[in-house]
């Protein structure tokens, strides 16, 4: 561990300065040798580096949401290419660099803060060796040693023998439970967090490896954070929490307010925003109208969430804007008057189509027109009596033979045979 933390003495000293600085403020108020002056020094250090850090856990989110995306043409590529394992990293890059996502992108964080990690371990290594380090001079190394969290030094371990703990005038029982105490609520706190992610802010419309795999390091970080626990200094044990307290914070306000796409968490927001909605009608901050601006923009692409939410708007009489606003609909704002209550006029009825006896006799009811009355359906502006009268029938004595001739011939001009090709 020596030699890893070697690799980043170049950050020891601002580490170290950054410590200081905050001792000061502390040690006014509780006094410079106490546990909660050198504590919540470290505290604000993480606190400091997590804020410095929150445009990174921005990418990371994106990246795991859009590796999430991914998930079904990489499973694709690896059935395509299974016997072809160069043809397969070449697709797989292919597939990265059109759709502008770094698997890399969801480990920035940790990477980012592994440096300060190392760096506080080696400064409080150094002050368990009563070595002085960075910006942390002799005077600051005493106070530092003097310092107990709950009867825990600052530098004492899971792992020290009684004779360490002598050294840094504190008992090993203490020692050892205070440090069990805070390994098993750094392991819970990752656990919760990569729970929490698992059952609420996971797509579960798409079943993939990548959900497997995700499960599979819920259970193996809080083991991992337990064994190498034991061998952190109780100042890195409380970094440590801090940064696992912090990161548990954020990913619970990031599901709350920005849940990815088909899970429980979305199912969760968009019922609670379509309450305000429904309620308000209109859209509240930029977050509101960001989430209804991606939904509206995906048009026959929406999950069921979000289909839900979008009919509960219509039924509701408002629709959804491409610019992410609430406005209301075209047929409720025909309805309501400019006092913004119900005129409650009937909609227009297209009349019914009579039929050629109804226009005929003079109207659907069958009720005769009065004598001089136009029709719109008539063809001709006379009245009757300016019409001829129709000639009389034949009688049929004597014209049946005529008739029986005519209806065998076929009425208006006959058309000439087509003479016969030779």
């Amino acid at each position: 561990m020596d030699t890893i933390a070697s690799l980043f003495s170049f950050i020891t000293t601002p580490v170290s300065w950054v410590i200081v600085q905050f001792h000061k403020v502390y040690g006014a108020l509780f006094g410079p040798d106490t546990g909660w002056a050198w504590g919540l020094s470290i505290v604000s250090l993480v606190i400091l580096i997590r804020i410095c850090l929150i445009p990174l856990f921005v990418k990371q989110i994106k990246a795991t949401r859009a590796m999430q995306t991914l998930q079904p043409e990489m499973k694709k590529i690896q059935e395509r290419y299974k016997n072809d394992k160069q043809r397969q990293s070449e697709e797989m890059m292919k597939l990265y660099k059109e759709t502008g996502t770094n698997p890399l992108s969801s480990c920035l964080p940790i990477l980012a803060q592994s440096p300060f990690f190392f760096a506080l371990y080696h400064v409080l290594n150094s002050i368990a060796n009563n070595d002085t380090i960075g910006s942390i001079n002799q005077s600051l190394l005493d106070s530092a040693q003097k310092a107990h969290i709950f009867g825990a030094p600052l530098a004492a371990k899971f792992t020290d023998s009684s004779a360490d703990v002598t050294a840094l005038d504190a008992n090993l029982t203490s020692v050892r439970i205070v440090t069990a105490v805070m390994i098993v609520l750094m392991s819970a706190s990752q656990f919760y967090t990569q729970r929490q992610l698992m059952t609420k802010n996971v797509d579960t419309t798409v079943k993939t490896p990548f959900m497997q795999q995700q499960k599979m390091l819920m259970y193996v970080f809080p083991i991992m954070f337990a064994v190498f626990g034991i061998n952190f200094p109780v100042g890195v044990l409380v970094y440590w929490l801090t940064t696992n307290v912090w990161t548990m914070g954020q990913q619970m306000y990031v599901i709350h307010n920005n849940p990815t796409p088909g899970s429980k968490a979305q199912a969760a927001y968009l019922e609670r925003l379509y309450k305000h909605v429904t309620h308000h009608g209109k859209t509240r901050g930029r977050g509101e109208k960001a989430i209804v601006k991606a939904i509206v923009a995906k048009g026959r692409d929406r999950n069921e969430f979000e289909r839900k939410f979008i009919n509960g708007l219509n039924k509701a009489g408002l629709a959804a804007q491409a610019d992410g606003t609430v406005v209301k609909g075209e047929a409720q704002a025909a309805a309501e008057t400019e006092d913004g209550t119900a005129t409650g006029t009937p909609k227009r009825q297209q009349p019914k189509r009579q039929s050629k006896s109804q226009r005929q006799s003079g109207g659907a009811s069958g009720t005769p027109k009065a004598a001089g009355e136009p029709t719109s359906l008539s063809k001709s502006d006379e009245p009757e009596d300016a019409k001829p009268a129709a000639a009389p029938a034949k009688k049929q004595s004597g014209g049946s033979t005529r008739s029986k001739a005519q209806s065998g011939q076929r009425k208006g001009p006959q058309r000439p045979k087509s003479p016969s090709k030779k």
